[in-house]
């Protein structure tokens, strides 16, 4: 991705519109033209500077007025069209210096022709350019008034380290069935935890989840939200239950072919007979769901137990009607425990508090009775000015009155006290949030890609501009504005998924929405202001369809949510930086036509867009585009053209049994590739599969039982496929393969018998064996010196597997999965924790016995 100035919420596309004028004006000797330039210059680097500073919490303690708030709108909607003048003007100036001429003469006078018309051209946007920038400035005084000083942080879990174990014990306890209940027949237990927002009632639900899922057959947590699809819920219930019953990971865990209501309910009443299991459903607004939830069960499943969490006591009731249940009303955090969970979030413990700061610390939180979200509000602001009181009484008096009826426009308030004080750069990533249906569950990787891809991320130096991003996204976790959704499943070190609070998403939806930021289609409630104003972004939800008035031909970005949405034309979007489709089963390859003609693509994603059978071969004409091909069903075709593309990223997930075409071998762009069966794979794709230089992370299924029917040759078929991969996998250790994850069935110690990376310059950080237990940890595994995470599952841990592990330099990280069964793996606990205590990394060890 070339360099060039950071697009953001505050200052819109100023940035970049300055970098290419530069870059399209740096060589020109037109004196007049220059002068001109320079003076264009000043103007927008002054507006830049302007909107940076109205947007900044660092600006002393002014609000901008309601006239600033006009002229800093119509400033950002300029630059985003100069932004895209001065692009489409480069694009026609390159085509033009790509011509191609016959003759030395003739070359150099098209040469001199188009340097002519160039100037000529150039000049006139110019002054084009000057004069809309002037009738802007003359429009507007910036005049700058009172400005509140804002904070961060608000993370739902944050209340799980106080005030839960009580009311933990208490739900517990309904739903075991202690308390007698009414209802006398064989129905699951239910219980309903009703409460406004940010009283904890996720968390709440969540720990009693985490507790009692170890005692029953199977378990699902699913997140409902405001009109559900009641088939995408029983679905979801339906693949938990399977996968915690048979304790199957997500390759194995089961994608049912039935879609309608009727046959998942009988899936999954068929399932849980004679089962026992719990099911959380989060966030449920009416009874309808409740509904068909209740269909599913069999009469016979008495002992399973349900718990909701709803806002609305009324549906709390109607839904313990339907079952034998309880309505539970979350109760707001004693003094005791919102002084410890303040205190924890600043200080780390209570004891650190200064004593000149414990009385204006209880008359905040007295304004923040007890709301487990506004605690960790407040307490994000102040995070790093744990000792600075002037700055706490200032936040102390922005509170404004106790929040004792735990409204919501009081809960926004003090978000909205976290928003200002972030830096420019996280304003706009929080924003672009909102572009996510509410509750959705946000990959960190793809969010990344999708600032870069927008031009949100600034390459810091020394790290790779996606490791910027990780920054960024590292930074929002911290002031606790997103919450992590999901760690890193086998290490845990590292935040893989995060959602945002629906109170949060609901306050950055509509900050979005107001300055024309994002534009969301196919939600009820979100009304876009100005109908006229220029699409920059546009988010499709639900079974949202682009109105005919809309024009979107200035929109950088389209995301497609959902099997219901419409899918638009692209020739209306001109402009995409970004193009991202999830869960679309009803994309197919006639909407992706014109996807050609999209010049500024960079960043293009399929999830789970099973119609698509080929990605159109135009693709290969564009320019740092990132292809992300994420999905569990048929491999979508891509076209040699774009395989031999050296610029394009290429990430692909199959499901694990498909074969593979030979032709992705020489897909030269290829970083990600997960799901591989090895032995459902030709020996020459095996063969091939070294050649991928750029691959960092490779994800393999070794069950030679997957071969199905062979030939009667079957023992030297196996071994010639096994030799190829073998070869394979050294080369891509050379060229600097980062990770790979091996889930192996049967004859797991055979596999690892010979040497799989025997350079010892192998560049391995992470490696993962799964499945079977292995008798010994492979002899190889000692040369990966890079290695700083392993995972791997073992039969028994021996002296000399100690000192393989105690050996590797690098290491951080090292799991275990060890054989229950085993007479000795209590010391072989013992020890290998000793052994890591030794190394001098001191690695975090994690013990877990199957």
């Amino acid at each position: 991705m070339e360099e060039e100035g950071l697009v953001s919420a505050a200052t819109g596309a100023l940035q970049p519109a300055l970098g290419k004028l530069a870059a399209l004006l740096g060589d020109d000797e037109d004196k007049r033209l220059r002068g001109e330039a320079e003076l264009l210059t000043r103007e927008l680097a002054a507006m830049d500077a302007f909107l940076l500073a109205k947007s900044s919490s660092s600006s002393s303690d002014l609000i901008p007025s309601a006239q600033d708030k006009a002229c800093m709108h119509e400033i950002r909607e300029l630059s985003y069209d100069i932004d895209d003048d001065l692009h489409d003007f480069m694009e026609a100036s390159v085509c033009d210096k790509s011509a191609e001429l016959a003759g030395l003469l003739d070359k150099m006078k098209a040469i001199l022709g188009r340097t002519k018309a160039r100037h000529e051209m150039i000049a006139k946007a110019v002054d084009d350019l000057k004069e809309r920038v002037a009738q802007v400035a003359e429009r507007h005084s910036h005049k700058r008034s009172k400005v509140d000083r804002r904070a961060p942080a608000i993370l739902d879990d944050a209340p799980k380290l106080v005030g839960v174990d009580g009311p933990k014990e208490e739900l517990i306890q309904l739903l075991s069935g202690s308390v007698e209940s009414t209802q006398q027949q064989p129905t699951p237990n239910l219980v309903a935890i009703v409460g406004s927002g940010g009283t904890g009632k996720t968390t709440l639900a969540n720990q009693v989840y985490q507790e009692l899922e170890g005692q029953l057959d199977c378990h699902a947590f699913c997140s409902v939200r405001r009109n559900p699809d009641k088939a995408r819920v029983l679905r979801s219930i339906y693949n938990q239950l399977y996968s915690s019953y048979n304790n199957l990971d997500r390759l194995s865990s089961p994608r049912p072919g039935v879609r309608d209501l009727p046959g998942l309910i009988t899936m999954i009443s068929d399932y849980l007979e004679n089962r026992r299991c719990i099911i959380v459903l989060d966030d449920i607004w009416d009874v309808e769901i409740l509904k068909v939830i209740e269909c599913a069960f069999p009469t016979a499943s008495s002992g399973s137990k349900i718990i909701i969490t709803t806002r609305i006591h009324a549906v709390a009731q109607s839904c313990c009607s339907t079952f034998s249940g309880h309505v539970y009303n979350i109760r707001p955090l004693s003094m005791v425990h919102s002084r410890q969970l303040f205190h924890t979030r600043l200080f780390n413990s209570e004891e650190k508090c200064p004593s000149y700061l414990e009385e204006i610390s209880g008359q905040i939180l007295d304004k923040c009775a007890g709301l487990p979200l506004a605690i960790t509000a407040i307490s994000g602001v102040l995070a790093d000015k744990a000792s600075e009181k002037e700055i706490w009484d200032q936040v102390k008096d922005l509170i404004g009155r106790a929040l004792r009826n735990s409204s919501v426009e009081d809960m926004v308030n003090i978000i909205s006290l976290s928003y200002l004080d972030l830096p420019p750069h996280l304003k706009t990533c929080l924003l672009y949030l909102s572009i996510f249906p509410e509750g959705h569950i946000i990959e960190k990787e793809n969010l990344i890609r999708r600032w870069i891809g927008e031009g949100f991320i600034q390459k810091k130096s020394g790290y790779t501009v996606y490791e910027s991003g990780e920054m960024c996204f590292n930074d929002l976790i911290n002031r606790n504005l997103i919450q992590p959704a999901k760690l890193d499943e086998t290490f845990g070190d590292e935040v893989k998924n995060c959602c945002v609070h629906d109170t949060v998403h609901n306050f950055i939806v509509s900050k979005a929405v107001e300055e024309n930021f994002v534009t969301i289609v196919g939600v009820p409630g979100v009304i876009n202001p100005d109908p006229k104003a220029k699409i920059r972004r546009v988010s499709l939800q639900n079974d949202g369809e682009v109105p005919p008035s809309l024009d979107v031909s200035s929109a950088r970005s389209l995301h497609v949510f959902g099997r219901n949405v419409k899918i638009p034309s692209l020739s209306e979007f001109r402009l995409l930086r970004v193009l991202d489709f999830e869960n679309c089963s009803q994309l197919e390859d006639d909407h992706l036509v014109g996807i050609g003609n999209l010049l500024q693509l960079k960043y293009l994603r399929f999830k789970h867009a099973k119609a698509v059978m080929k990605i159109p071969e135009q693709v290969a004409m564009l320019h740092h585009l990132e292809i992300d091909v994420n999905g569990y069903g048929k491999l979508m075709e891509i076209p040699m053209t774009i395989q031999e593309r050296l610029a394009c990223y290429v990430t692909l997930c199959v499901d694990g049994y498909e074969t593979v075409p030979d032709e992705i071998a020489a897909m030269q762009g290829l970083r990600v590739l997960e799901g591989l069966n090895i032995y459902t794979q030709s020996t020459e794709f095996l063969k091939r599969l070294g050649q991928l230089k750029k691959l960092r992370k490779l994800g393999i299924i070794w069950n030679m039982y997957d071969m199905g029917n062979c030939d009667v040759n079957y023992d030297k078929e196996e071994e010639e496929i096994e030799e190829e991969f073998l070869s394979s996998i050294c080369e891509l250790g050379k060229a600097g393969l980062e990770s790979l994850h091996i889930f192996v069935r049967e004859a797991a110690d055979a596999y690892f018998k010979r040497s799989w990376f025997p350079d010892p310059q192998c560049g391995l950080r992470e490696l993962i064996i799964v499945g079977d237990f292995l008798s010994e940890v492979p002899t190889w595994v000692a040369s990966l010196v890079n290695l700083e995470k392993l995972c791997i599952t073992m039969r028994v841990i021996n002296e000399r597997d100690m000192e393989i592990l105690r050996g590797l330099p690098s290491l951080r990280h090292l799991r275990i999965y060890a054989d229950a069964d085993e007479d000795d793996v209590s010391e072989s606990r013992a020890a290998m924790e000793k052994a890591m205590e030794e190394h001098p990394n001191r690695p975090t060890l994690v013990w877990y016995e199957d």
